[in-house]
């Protein structure tokens, strides 16, 4: 294949390098926080630039899935979650990938096949086999450029080089070992050659960048790779009306003997002698999520792979999926009921919180699956995607350690009961809520002492950066900053 470079190109390789100085800028000068927002800033801005001729597919779910890329990015200035801001490392690269490939994905492709991710795939490999042939070209016009015997001598420098590195490494550590003064000399040149380790890997970490959106974006706009259909002659998976009708029975007969016992001893409030509620709601609260979790399966893969079946057991398959779907329901409710008693008696954490919302998801979900079960023409794959994605942008927008600290004050004045050492942990939004509660309730036992030592360690939370800018640390700052805490010895 002939490789053709424009002046264009050469101007959006210089492009590329910039933008590759502000990602490391950005990402490895500090922890993340306001950084993460001016690199998107400047990335989608030169993006659109470099694409401004283009003519985008898919673009109502990519103005979705590219609102969501800010909202994710901006949490890292709102909020200092670690468990989100560890994912969001990875989750907000992926959909990033996954937003420029679609929408300049053909018209006809669409995103929510499995094809799209082989697409995707060829993309970034083809990303990759860009630069070895822009590198290949480079080789040859460097080795046109020059004389042939020119070119022949540093060939030969190059691989003298090599050769004598290995060797002048075993010589160099016996001379050090046999002169000190020596070694003393050595130890001088990297000072005197100003040579900085750490300024070679930052190069390094730019050139990384650089060719990775330059191959990526080039491979987008000129590599409009088709995904070759192949007739398919054999049979689709596909699974027996019978069997999966025998299935469905058996595990309804379960699961509504299971339910009957719920209501008659969990929700009419009467429990087996020798329980409290919370041992009974920590018995059974991770079992009963992780059965919902198996039949939310059974059911898509009985929806997705039943197929070529009689309109009689057709009609029974579907009646057996409402039950096992409506069972589901009621053991999602007896898991939330139990986590929110467990959550009375101990307290609320953000892995109880997060859990909690993680229900309500699934209720969602079981909810559409529930009315996929008689709407044929409904995607299933769509919508999970798109609620899966709104659930994990809203979980991290409305910051839930702010509800955890929340739901813990409330907790206090209701109980007198606080876990102030969790709160201390927590993150920032932990902290502001000890400063709350002490100006509330100065008396708490061990309150004064675990605010005097944040107050002492307060410059962990205030950065010089302009790269780890968070509001949420900067509000803990300022208030532990102000706040006034008596003497000890």
């Amino acid at each position: 294949m002939e490789f053709k470079f424009e002046k264009k190109d050469w101007i959006f390789l210089l492009l590329c390098f910039v933008v590759g100085i502000v990602a490391e800028e950005a990402f490895f000068r500090g922890q993340i926080g306001l950084s993460y927002l001016v690199f998107l800033a400047v990335f989608y801005a030169f993006f659109f630039w470099r694409f401004r001729a283009f003519s985008f597919s898919h673009q109502r779910f990519g103005y979705l899935v590219l609102i969501s890329i800010w909202l994710l990015a901006a949490s890292y200035y709102l909020h200092d979650t670690g468990l989100f801001y560890a994912l969001n490392i990875l989750v907000i690269p992926g959909l990033v990938i996954f937003h420029l490939a679609m929408i300049t994905s053909p018209n006809k492709m669409e995103w929510n096949k499995l094809g799209f991710l082989l697409y995707t795939l060829l993309r970034l490999v083809g990303g990759l086999r860009y630069n070895a042939l822009f590198a290949a070209h480079m080789g040859r016009l460097v080795k046109k450029s020059s004389k042939p015997d020119h070119y022949l001598i540093w060939k030969k420098v190059l691989i003298g080089i090599g050769i004598s590195i290995p060797i002048l490494s075993v010589i160099l550590n016996l001379l050090i070992s046999a002169d000190a003064q020596f070694e003393r000399i050595l130890g001088r040149l990297p000072d005197l050659l100003s040579f900085n380790p750490e300024n070679l890997f930052r190069f390094v970490i730019i050139l990384i960048y650089s060719f990775g959106f330059f191959g990526f974006l080039q491979v987008l706009l000129y590599k409009k790779v088709q995904i070759a259909q192949k007739e398919n002659t054999s049979q689709p998976f596909s699974l027996d009306g019978i069997i999966t009708l025998t299935v469905l029975l058996l595990l309804d007969f379960v699961y509504v003997l299971f339910v009957a016992v719920q209501f008659k001893y969990f929700f009419s409030g009467t429990l087996e002698a020798g329980y409290t509620y919370a041992e009974y709601a920590r018995r059974g609260f991770f079992e009963l999520l992780f059965v919902t979790l198996i039949n939310l399966t059974v059911t898509t893969a009985v929806i997705t792979f039943t197929k070529s079946v009689t309109s009689f057991v057709k009609k029974a398959i579907r009646v057996g999926l409402s039950v096992l779907i409506l069972s589901s329901g009621v053991l999602l409710i007896s898991a939330f009921m139990r986590m929110a008693m467990y959550e009375d008696a101990y307290g609320f954490t953000f892995t109880r919180v997060l859990v909690h919302s993680f229900m309500i998801f699934l209720m969602v979900i079981l909810a559409y699956t529930l009315v996929k079960v008689w709407l044929e023409r409904l995607s299933l794959f769509h919508f999970y995607f798109i609620a899966s994605l709104i659930f994990y942008v809203g979980i991290n927008v409305v910051n839930l350690d702010k509800i955890v600290v929340d739901r813990n004050l409330a907790r206090y004045e209701a109980t007198g009961k606080i876990d102030i050492h969790y709160l201390n942990i927590l993150s920032s939004t932990g902290v502001l809520g000890l400063i709350e509660l002490h100006e509330e309730n100065p008396d708490v036992p061990e309150l004064e002492r675990v605010l005097k030592d944040r107050k002492i360690e307060r410059g962990y939370f205030k950065s010089d950066n302009w790269q780890s800018q968070n509001l949420t640390r900067n509000r803990a700052y300022e208030k532990l900053k102000v706040l006034e805490l008596p003497n000890t010895r």
